[in-house]
């Protein structure tokens, strides 16, 4: 069975999503997703542009969801974890159910626990145990390691490490070659940012940087 499916953002990041969604169809014996398009309220002319030569129209603003079939589930394309969550609270209102996609080539160990609306992309790495809230996305190359929790709407960036027994609140974003070492938290709403290595508890809304991480 093909599930309809429609991306909610049309930048860089929704366009990858693009291509997790095709890398998925192209490893199942039949489609597993039918894309119908973008939703964007303010793409830019550039990205628009793009999506066009991808073959896979720009439908309109959120708006447009309202007119979608029912069964038609979405996935939203966007990295930044504020941006999404207020996003995906705007998407209560059309009633349309979230996908989830997980690029053929990423690794899913035993016992994962997963909301709805989870990405991962090519080559992340998930061991055992794991739960992960709604709308969490793992970008290239991540890790997250055996017994970690991350909820809904935490991003892990290409090649950051989150190692085990770790908990990421709502929120999150571990940045790109970041490090999270064994049994620590961080905070709602707190980033990691790119190359640091956290070392102790990180308290929420604040930018940690560096190594160790301060």
């Amino acid at each position: 069975m093909t599930t309809n499916l429609v991306i909610v953002g049309c930048g860089g990041h929704g366009r990858e999503v693009l291509g997790i969604v095709r890398a998925v169809n192209d490893a199942a014996h039949t489609p597993v997703w039918r894309p119908l398009g973008f939703v964007d309220d303010r793409p830019s002319e550039i990205n628009l542009k793009c999506v066009q030569r991808l073959d896979v129209p720009y439908l309109g603003g959120l708006d447009r969801l309202r007119d979608l079939p029912p069964d038609t589930h979405l996935v939203i394309g966007i990295g930044d974890p504020r941006v999404r969550r207020a996003v995906g609270g705007r998407l209560a209102a059309p009633g349309l159910p979230a996908g989830s996609v997980v690029h053929p080539d990423a690794t899913v160990g035993p016992d994962l626990k997963y909301g709805a609306g989870l990405v991962v992309f090519a080559g992340a790495r998930v061991t055992t145990n794991v739960t992960l809230g709604r709308h969490v996305h793992l970008n290239q190359n991540a890790t997250v390691g055996h017994d970690s929790r991350l909820d809904d709407y935490v991003s892990v960036n290409p090649l950051a490490a989150v190692s085990g027994d770790c908990h990421l609140a709502e929120g999150v974003l571990v940045g790109t070659t970041a490090a999270v070492l064994q049994g620590l938290r961080v905070g709602a709403g707190s980033v990691v940012g790119a190359g640091a290595c956290v070392v102790r508890d990180v308290p929420a809304d604040v930018v940690v940087k560096g190594v160790p991480a301060r």
